[in-house]
This record gives C-alpha cells, structure tokens and sequence, in this order.
C-alpha cells in the first residue's frame, strides 16, 4: 500500500465511528416522535451503539493478532452494512435500539484495526503522526455527516439519513476488499488461547503507558460524547435551530477539531509528545471551563455554547491522536488486543455518561455545560499528571524523531 491510500483507508475506518454517531443526531428528535418514546430512550439509541462498539473489541482484537486485520474488517463491515439496511427500516424504538446495538458491535472491528494497523506499520512516535493524519481524514467525514444528515433528515425523513450509513459501509468495505494489504506479517496463533489471552490482558492493564494515553483518549472522548448526546436536543429543542442549521453548526465544530488534528502534527514534530499533549490540555480545559462558567451566569446563547465548543475541540484533535497511538504503543505483538482494551475504556466510559444524560436532561443547557466542565478538568489532570509522568519515566522516548521513517516499509519492529 502507498502512504495516501493507507490514509485514506485509516480515514475511512476511523471515520465509521463519527459518521455512525453524528450523521443520526438532527433526526434524533424526529425518531423519538415518530415512536412516541421518552428521551431517555431516546439516548439508548446512541448509548447502546457505544456500549456494543467498546465491548466487541475486546473480541474483535484478539481475533485480529490471530487471524490478521483483513478478515475481520470484512466481516465486521459486512455485519455493519446490513444493521444499518436494518435501523433504518425498524419498525419501534426496541427494533431500533437493538439494530444500533448490533451496528455498534460491527463498527468496533473497523475502529480498532484501524489503530492496530498504525501499530503493526509503524513505531510509537511515528505512529503518533500517522494516526493524526487518519483522523484528519475523519475530521473531513465529521463535517459532512452532521450537515449531510441535517439536510437529508428535513427533506427525506430519518430512514433515508439511517440508510446513508448503509452506503458508506458499503463504500469503505469495497476499497478494502480492492486495497488493504494484511498488515499482520506473523499472526499469532497463541492469541486465543484462554492461558495466554488472560497473561496478554493481565499485562495490558497492568501496564502504566497504557492508562496514561487510554486515560487521556477516553477523557477527551467523554467530553466529546457528551456533546454529541445531547446538542442536538440544546440547539433544536431549546434554542430553536432547525436540522440544517444545526447540521452546519456540527460541521462548524467537525472544523475545529481537524484544525487540532493537523495542530497536532505540527506540534509533535517541533515539541514531542508531552509538550504537545500538556499544550492541548490547556486548550481541553479553557473550552470546558468556559462553558460551565457562562452556564452558570445564565448565558445560554448559541454562541455561548460553540465558543467553548471550538476551544474543546481543538484539544480533542490533539488527544485522539497522541492517546490512541500511546495506548497501543508499548505492545507491539498484541496491538489488537491493547486497541479493543483502549476501546472498551472509552466506550464504557461513554455509555456510564449517556445514561447520566438520559436521566439529569431537564430541557436547559446545564446538564451538558457541566458535563463538558467535567471532562475538560479530567483532560487537563491525565495530561499535565499522567501522560507527563510516563513520558519523563521512559527518558522522552517518545519524542526523539525518526526523520525519514514515515514509510512502513522503513519501519522495523
């Protein structure tokens, strides 16, 4: 595989994620109308889809050290095309509920081999960069999917928005099948074996590196999911914005968060890994903080809330990046099962959140003020507590440059 069309690959697998998640939410209320159901419900939608994502890597990773990368993307992507042709014909909000459920558990396996991929081609620091470069290319698919689904949702109706996900399933699962090349050189057939899988998962959590970047990844995910869950329910419900003009509001966030990814690897050349991460902190922790003080004051303009938005956001596009490449980074014969482990933290992690949102939503902006306040004092603390730790620890091993050693082939083990 080239460089650029491992990105775009890395793009596509990546961008599962928020184009599942964001492309849905302007016809988030229209769903809940059309079946009369509560909005905690209603949440279920998205929580569930995450729950599913974060617990079938823990599956999907291992079979992947087994088995390699390609046959379980075409098989998770296979499963992940047919739950969304099923979401978007589901006939109550249980159908739905399950059908997203199920599409969740099949996204996990392109999420997660996307960042065992980077592992398996490149080395830590590098990898950092490369993984930038990728989620810049699902900073691309954000900002269209928000809109795209706004636009659709007004003048289709929300099966039409469900069934575009369908489309792009199906559209990612052809340029893998034409182009991905299995990245597992030496599958490693001990990788099921309960003694072993136990001794691989035992490490991984015992391992200090990886609770310090998977910590930082799920912190700043968290803050993100929290306003994914409830925004389209702020700016529709409360502040009177139709689907397409909270489409565009998205996408004006979906910006923001690409220019912290290409932030990110600008930084990463000139500072490294800790300076870059403690400097996106700051970023995490002004966005948050701004948001819970103007809450707190009684501003609730819409500019009140995308502000603040735009500043967390960009410490969001620094986070992904450096968290999932740290997370995966110390385990090189076992990058699946350390990225289904990183995926499961977060995921969990997001659902505990969907449910606080499902039962404190009380139709102002505070509950989802105070939750981004939250996490961006959570981002800040691992950044400038954990992740500075363990890079200290390790001598900045992870800042020294390669130089010319972004190609996989240049890469060794």
């Amino acid at each position: 595989m080239t460089q650029p069309m491992l990105i775009l690959i890395l793009s596509l697998l990546l961008g599962v994620q928020p184009i599942t998640t964001d492309l849905y939410l302007p016809a988030l209320p229209s769903m809940t109308a059309a079946f009369a159901a509560p909005m905690s419900q209603a949440q279920l939608t998205l929580s569930a889809l995450l729950l599913a994502f974060g617990t079938s890597q823990l599956v999907w990773g291992p079979l992947s050290d087994r088995f390699g990368r390609r046959p379980i993307l075409l098989v998770g992507l296979s499963a992940y095309i047919v739950a969304a042709v099923v979401s978007a014909f589901a006939v109550s909000m249980e159908m739905l509920i399950v059908a997203r459920a199920v599409q969740g558990a099949a996204m996990g396996a392109s999420v997660m081999c996307a960042r065992a991929i980077v592992r398996d081609l490149y080395t830590p620091e590098v990898g950092a960069r490369m993984m930038s470069k990728g989620l810049s290319g699902l900073g691309v698919i954000a900002c269209v999917s928000t809109p795209l689904g706004g636009l659709v949702a007004d003048l289709l109706g929300w099966r039409f928005a469900l069934m575009l996900l369908a489309v792009f399933g199906a559209l990612t699962l052809v340029v893998v099948v034409r182009h991905f090349e299995e990245t597992v050189r030496h599958p490693n057939e001990e990788a099921l074996r309960p003694a072993r899988l136990f001794s691989t998962w035992k490490h991984i959590v015992g391992h200090h590196t990886f609770w310090s970047f998977a910590l930082l990844a799920t912190s700043s995910y968290g803050g993100l999911f929290t306003y994914l869950a409830a925004s389209s329910f702020v700016f529709i419900e409360l502040h009177g914005l139709s689907r397409t003009l909270y489409g565009l509001s998205m996408f004006s966030m979906s910006l923001a968060y690409l220019f912290g990814t290409v932030f990110c690897r600008r930084m990463l050349i000139r500072y490294g890994v800790r300076r870059t991460v403690a400097i996106g902190a700051g970023f995490s922790l002004a966005g948050g903080t701004a948001f819970g003080l103007l809450a707190l004051f009684g501003v609730h303009a819409v500019w009140a809330t995308l502000l603040p938005i735009y500043l967390f956001m960009v410490g969001h596009g620094v986070h992904q990046p450096c968290g999932q490449s740290g997370t995966v980074g110390p385990f090189p014969r076992t990058a699946g099962a350390a990225s289904a482990m990183g995926g499961f933290v977060m995921m969990v992690c997001a659902f505990a959140m969907g449910l606080w949102l499902g039962k404190n939503m009380d139709g102002t902006v505070d509950p989802l003020a105070n939750g981004m306040w939250f996490w961006g004092v959570m981002t800040a603390l691992v950044a400038w507590g954990l992740v500075a730790r363990v890079v200290d620890e390790a001598g900045e091993v992870m800042t020294e440059q390669t130089g010319s050693a972004e190609s996989p082939g240049s890469v060794g083990r």
